[in-house]
């Protein structure tokens, strides 16, 4: 069975890499921007929808707000990405946003900011499938009954992906992203250029009414506000994984600070690029979309089934000469696969961020380790299975999934830029070189402003999506923070348990070491058992047995006696027919008497070769060392027997172990070939015996 799974886990991730492998992981740019940027260079995908879902609440009249918030959308980028890029100049280690708020602000905002983004980590995956799952559907309605099953499944096919590596990850998608980019590109400069011809594109939603939401209707003042900045809010999902870059600098080739900020500015201006475009493309064909297709006035299809194509779906089919044209399948597959990619930037952001919180111990320490393929494989397969849960729990709607999404983010913006702030100010009372101090100030005004604009946003977020379901990711995020406080105060308590004050007292030896063998019958696992015992020389050594059945008791005592076995038996009385508890209450005894004396309890266990062999054998053995585990003063000695289907056959030789030809072994199966065709001994043997040879 072992083999079997080490067969596909090589088959799904590949072959082991050594640790010295780690630099050949390296990106280079072309690379990184695929892996690390994915997930806000695909957002402009739905950003431009998510703003026309929110305005046409109201029905049609305020669609005309769509270019105000798009504009406000690409400022609120621009600083944000400015804003980052002296986050990567100057904390490279990888913290990103956490490095720079436990940094300047403390390790309680640094918890703030690790459990909000871990938490939109997991929410990046859920709400950029969901979307890939869309925008499949919007080429082939037909599928739209399988849209779970298909968006848990990209997420276990991503987890596979990242599982062999960050490099070949990157490699794997940056064909499609870079696809995208030019897909969306060419669409916009054909889709503008037929408007500035006089030929503008029109979307098949153009014709469509939308009834407005009950209360709705001619919205003024404070409403009409609100409307806007609920739309603003949920267009700032085009800047979710903006930080990805900052937390991932360390996978960057050297110089790593400036080969990540390059990074980051290509991705900010071609995210702005495409986002304005779509955003402008959608305004000039009149796209009318909205969450419930029964509000839709001409829609021809059944509303309760059919589902309403996305924008850049209307998009792409109006710009390109319709629903059957290759441009249309062409945007929808690069749509979907880079929206389903974009789940990458979390399955780099999550790993890399949960192993820096595991190596401050605020998570398990496993989180910290790199599997196979130098990636931080536990981190992958947590985020997989936390993602799937959530797109089976909420039917991968993204509808429903977008009301959870990017109030982390600007959690984690608006503490990162103060922190920055800090983190200048702390700079300028040090530095003396006035070109320095004057850079220095420069970044301080990026940073201030950054913080201003993001925590401005953060409380828009709030405000206009708290009672939508955005409760639930502050429910989340505030359960995490916890839960990292007091795996912190675990660690934090073992360690000072386990600090060594006088090491000559932990040395010290104890006045006795008591002896106990574990026996059910005499055979040969007992046998072994004692004698292991008695080769430890203990000052006292006795055996163990509990009468559970008398008459096999009876039998057991009159065999002991009889082979004279020179160790004294002793019998527990069990009433119920119990094991492990007159054990462990005898054991327990023998501590008490004696606190400075140590009991040693040697178990006899079968080893076999079969894993349903384990049902079979060693139950008893396992519950009683589970107990024994938890007494003071107690060692627990296992005391294996290999049965025979757990040992190799006689006619299989054993493989080289890897390297043995290098320390000048010779193969075993060669060496045996020579032995039985020369009948020469080996080096350092003896001559095979001869047919009829007494030996």
């Amino acid at each position: 069975m072992a083999r079997i799974v080490d067969a596909v886990k090589r088959l799904v991730i590949g072959p082991a890499l050594p640790s010295e492998g780690l630099q050949e992981t390296l990106l280079p740019k072309r690379l990184a921007l695929p892996i690390f940027a994915s997930d806000p260079l695909s957002s402009v995908a739905y950003a431009t929808q998510e703003i026309l879902l929110v305005l046409t609440l109201g029905g049609l009249a305020y669609l005309h707000l769509t270019s105000w918030v798009a504009m406000a959308v690409v400022g609120l980028m621009a600083v944000v990405v400015l804003s980052y890029r002296q986050v990567v100049h100057a904390y490279p280690s990888g913290g990103g946003s956490y490095e720079v708020v436990a940094t300047n602000l403390g390790p309680s905002a640094g918890l703030v900011v690790a459990a909000s983004l871990l938490v939109d980590y997991v929410m990046t995956v859920a709400v950029s499938v969901a979307s890939g799952v869309d925008n499949i559907i919007s080429a082939i309605p037909s599928v739209n009954e399988y849209r779970t099953v298909m968006a848990v499944a990209f997420v276990a096919l991503l987890a596979a992906i990242n599982l062999r590596g960050t490099r070949e990850s990157g490699r794997a998608f940056a064909a499609p992203t870079y696809l995208f980019i030019a897909g969306v590109l060419i669409m916009c400069a054909t889709g503008l250029f037929r408007w500035l011809v006089g030929d503008a594109p029109v979307a098949e939603s153009a014709a469509y009414g939308i009834t407005p939401e009950p209360g709705d209707t001619n919205l003024a003042g404070f409403a009409l506000l609100m409307l806007g900045l609920r739309a603003f809010s949920s267009g700032c999902t085009a800047l979710t994984g903006v930080e990805a870059i900052s937390n991932g600098v360390p996978a960057f080739r050297k110089p790593k600070s400036r080969n990540a900020a390059s990074t980051m500015t290509a991705m900010g201006l071609i995210a702005v690029v495409m986002f304005s475009g779509i955003t402008a493309l959608a305004m000039i064909s009149d796209v009318h979309i909205t969450d419930d297709t029964c509000r839709l006035t001409g829609f021809t299809g059944d509303c309760a089934t059919t589902p309403q194509r996305t924008v850049i779906a209307q998009l792409a089919a109006a710009i390109f000469g319709g629903e059957h044209s290759f441009g249309f399948f062409f945007i929808q597959a690069a749509t979907a696969l880079v929206l389903v990619l974009a789940a990458n930037t979390a399955f780099n952001g999550f790993p890399l961020l949960s192993s820096i919180l595991a190596q401050h111990r605020y998570l398990p320490r496993q989180l910290h380790t790199r599997g196979d393929r130098l990636a931080f494989s536990n981190g992958i397969v947590a985020l997989a299975v936390v993602a799937g849960a959530l797109l089976w729990a909420f039917h991968a709607s993204v509808t429903n999934l977008i009301h959870l999404y990017i109030l982390g983010v600007f959690t984690s913006f608006t503490l990162s830029q103060t922190g920055m702030v800090r983190h200048w100010n702390r700079a300028l009372r040090t530095e003396t070189d006035p070109a320095q101090r004057r850079r220095h100030r420069t970044a301080r005004v990026i940073n201030g402003v950054g913080a201003f604009v993001t925590g401005l946003v953060l409380v828009i977020v709030l405000i206009t999506k708290f009672t939508e379901g955005a409760y639930l990711a502050v429910i989340a995020a505030v359960v995490l923070w916890v839960n990292m406080r007091a795996i912190r105060r675990h660690y934090d308590r073992t360690a000072a348990e386990l600090a060594v004050a006088e090491p000559a007292e932990e040395l010290a030896l104890p006045a006795r070491v008591h002896a106990i063998v574990l026996v059910s019958k005499i055979h040969k696992p007992t046998l072994r058992a004692l004698a292991y015992a008695r080769a430890c020389r203990p000052d006292t050594l006795e055996a163990l047995t509990v009468d559970v059945d008398r008459d096999e008791t009876k039998a057991l005592q009159t065999a002991w006696d009889t082979f004279d076995m020179q160790v004294p038996l002793k019998t527990l009385a069990s009433p119920y027919r119990e094991i492990t508890r007159p054990v462990v209450g005898y054991v327990r005894s023998l501590n008490r008497a004696s606190p400075r004396d140590i009991v040693s309890v040697f178990i006899p266990e079968y080893v076999v070769g079969h894993w349903w062999e384990n049902g079979l054998h060693n139950q008893s053995a396992l519950w009683l060392k589970s107990r024994l585990l938890f007494t003071p003063g107690v060692m627990v000695i296992s005391v294996p027997w290999q049965l025979s289907s757990s040992q190799l056959r006689p006619h299989r030789p054993t493989r080289r172990a890897p390297g043995s030809v290098r320390r000048g072994e010779p193969d075993p199966v060669l060496r045996a070939g020579v032995g039985a065709a020369t009948g020469k001994p080996e080096a350092g043997g003896e001559k095979p015996p001869r047919p009829g040879d007494p030996r």
